[in-house]
C-alpha cells in the first residue's frame, strides 16, 4: 500500500497491531512464522477459533508458516472498515468477515469471486453448508463469502411461567401463540407482572416473521415487495392484537433486543425470539432466575398453512470474504477452506458459534452441550434473511418498522400502514 493510500490508524488499530505484534515477537525469533494473514473480523469470530491448547488452527498456522493478526470491530463499524479497505488500490487485509444483507451489486463487485477457487481446491463438502447461507453470498451469480456463522431466530419460552398458567406444550401455530402469549399475561405466583410476549421494536426481524408465519413477507429474494398484502396485514393485526391485550409490553415503542433477554430471565415475560444460541446466556444460573427452564422451538406458522408450506425463520450469516485488492489470495483462501472444514466447523460450534454445516448438529459431543441443536438444524434447513441487500436497504427497513410501529399501537389502521409502507419504500426499490 503506498503512502498516499494509508489511512489514518485509530488508537483502536494501534492497540490491536501492537498486540499483535507483541504476539509474534513472545513466540521468540527462532519461531516468528515467515507469513502473516491480516483478517478484519468481529471479535467473536476470533474467539470461537479458540486459543492455547484448543486452538482450532495450530496445524494450518504449521503447515503454511503463517500467524493469524485479528483487527476487530462491532458489527456496523466493521463493514464500514471493511468496505473502505476493499475500495483502497490495495489492502494488507487477506479475509474480511462479510454480513449477509449488506453485499449490494456494488459492493459485491469489492470483493474476489470463490467460484474458480472452489472449483481448484474446492471445500470440504461444499454441499453440507445449508444452501440458504450459499445462497445469501451469492450476487449476480458469482459467490463472493464462504458462510461461517449464523443466528437463526427461534421462540422462546420460560416452562415455568407456561406450567404456572396451566399450560402443558409450547405452541405449535402461531394462534396458538396468540392464546398462550395472552393466558402467560399475568402475575406470577412470586408477584412479579408478566407479558406474554417480549420484542423490541426497533428490529425487522419480528414483524418480517410474522407476515411470513401467513405465507407473506416484507421483501421476496427476488425483490417483490410486501408479495402477499393479506398476509402482512394478518401479521401486523396480529401483533395488534397483542398489544391491545397487554400481552406486548406498554413500553414496545422503546423496548429494544437486550430487554428481550434480561426480561426472560427475570421471569417478566414468558415468551420472546431470539437467536438459538442465546439459550446458554438465558440459562445462565449467574444471570437467571430460570435456569434450565428456559426452551426453545421453531416460531410457528399459522394453522391455516401448516403442513402446506415450512415457516421460513428469519436468519442473519457472517461469511468470510477475501477483497479483490488483497495481497495473498491463496493465502486467504487455504484460511477460508480450513475454517470450512467439517472438524473447524465442529469446533467453533462447541466454542459458542452458530455452525452453517447441517451434519454438524448430528454431532454427539455438540448434542450433549446443545439440547437444541436438532430443532436448530431443522429451522435452519428452511431459514432466509430478513431481505435481500439493495442499495436503499436500511432506510427501507427504518421506514417499514416506522409503519409497523403505527400500525401496532394503534395510532394507524392495518390497512392504511401497508398501503403507506408500499407507497413509501417502493420508490427505493431496485430497478
Amino acid at each position: 500500500m503506498s503512502k498516499t493510500t494509508l489511512p489514518q490508524l485509530s488508537r483502536r488499530d494501534f492497540i490491536a497491531t501492537t498486540i499483535a505484534g507483541a504476539a509474534t515477537l513472545a513466540a521468540g525469533p527462532g519461531l516468528a512464522a515467515s507469513k502473516t494473514l491480516n483478517l478484519l473480523s468481529h471479535k467473536v469470530h476470533q474467539t470461537v477459533l479458540g486459543t492455547g491448547d484448543g486452538d482450532l488452527m495450530k496445524d494450518w498456522r504449521k503447515a503454511n508458516d503463517a500467524e493469524l493478526a485479528f483487527t476487530t470491530f462491532d458489527s456496523n463499524p466493521l463493514q464500514d472498515r471493511l468496505f473502505r479497505e476493499a475500495s483502497l488500490k490495495e489492502t494488507d487485509y487477506g479475509v474480511g468477515y462479510l454480513i449477509d444483507n449488506r453485499p449490494t451489486a456494488q459492493i459485491a463487485a469489492l470483493f474476489e469471486p470463490l467460484d474458480a477457487y472452489q472449483k481448484k481446491d474446492p471445500i470440504e463438502d461444499f454441499g453440507d453448508i445449508a444452501p440458504g447461507l450459499v445462497q445469501g453470498m451469492t450476487v449476480g451469480g458469482k459467490l463472493i463469502g464462504i458462510p461461517v456463522r449464523h443466528a437463526t431466530q427461534g421462540l422462546f419460552y420460560n416452562e415455568a411461567l407456561l406450567e404456572e398458567a396451566g399450560i402443558g406444550a409450547p405452541p405449535t401455530t402461531l394462534e396458538e401463540l396468540i392464546e398462550q402469549a395472552k393466558k402467560t399475561t399475568f402475575t406470577s405466583k412470586a408477584g412479579t407482572p408478566v407479558v406474554g410476549l417480549v420484542l423490541a421494536s426497533d428490529l425487522a426481524v419480528f414483524p418480517v416473521m410474522f407476515a411470513r408465519a401467513f405465507g407473506g413477507d416484507f421483501i421476496s429474494s427476488d425483490f417483490k415487495l410486501v408479495p402477499d398484502r393479506a398476509a402482512m396485514e394478518s401479521g401486523l393485526n396480529a401483533l395488534r392484537g397483542l398489544f391491545e391485550a397487554g400481552a406486548l409490553p406498554r413500553s414496545y415503542a422503546t423496548t429494544k433486543n437486550d430487554d428481550q433477554v434480561t426480561w426472560l430471565q427475570q421471569g417478566r415475560a414468558a415468551f420472546t425470539i431470539l437467536p438459538f444460541a442465546r439459550a446458554a446466556q438465558l440459562n445462565n444460573p449467574d444471570q437467571s432466575k430460570f435456569p434450565g427452564k428456559i426452551k426453545a422451538v421453531a416460531f410457528p406458522g399459522s394453522a391455516a398453512l401448516k403442513g402446506k408450506a415450512p415457516m421460513a425463520s428469519v436468519v442473519e450469516a457472517w461469511a468470510m470474504s477475501i477483497p479483490a485488492n488483497a495481497k495473498d489470495k491463496a493465502l486467504a483462501w487455504s484460511f477460508i477452506r480450513e475454517v470450512s472444514s467439517k472438524r473447524v466447523t465442529l469446533g467453533m460450534a462447541i466454542n459458542g458459534n452458530g455452525p452453517v454445516r447441517v451434519s454438524t448438529y448430528a454431532d454427539a459431543a455438540l448434542k450433549a452441550k446443545s439440547p437444541l441443536a436438532a430443532v436448530e438444524a431443522q429451522v435452519l434447513a428452511t431459514a432466509r434473511g430478513a431481505f435481500p441487500p439493495f442499495p436503499e436497504a436500511a432506510r427501507a427497513q427504518a421506514t417499514f418498522l416506522e409503519e409497523v410501529q403505527l400500525a401496532v399501537l394503534g395510532r394507524k389502521p392495518v390497512k392504511d400502514a401497508v398501503t403507506a409502507m408500499i407507497e413509501r419504500i417502493k420508490p427505493m426499490m431496485p430497478a
